[in-house]
């Protein structure tokens, strides 16, 4: 089965927060690219969020309450990139037999 023709888990949750899925062989229709454009926002915030939370903690001066809806964010943020990565890597190519997923260069974690 390729990589494509599984089901593939969108950036966003359905009715009563259950996930969502698409089945479609196309990379380039129209829910797709929605969803690569949903998932690039929710990355950027994500980054965001952890810029912020890095010039607080560096401030060390913090209000309980900034500390919360801080925490609120982050974590809002990171349910969002976990399920990125989970539908990313979902639709990785694996080889065929092996059982493993792919195999990547060291020079890819530099």
């Amino acid at each position: 089965m390729s990589a494509h023709s599984e089901m593939r888990l969108l950036p966003w949750s359905g009715p009563e927060g259950k996930p969502c899925f698409l089945g479609s062989d196309s990379e380039n229709g129209h829910l797709s690219r929605l969803a690569d454009d949903t998932e690039a926002i929710q990355l950027a915030v994500g980054a965001e969020l952890l810029a912020h939370a890095s010039e607080v903690q560096a401030a060390g001066d913090a209000e309980a309450e900034e500390l919360r809806l801080l925490v609120t964010d982050l974590t809002g943020a990171l349910w969002d990139v976990l399920r990125v990565a989970e539908s990313r890597g979902h639709r990785l190519p694996t080889r065929d037999g092996g059982g493993e997923g792919p195999r990547l260069p060291a020079a890819a974690f530099c």
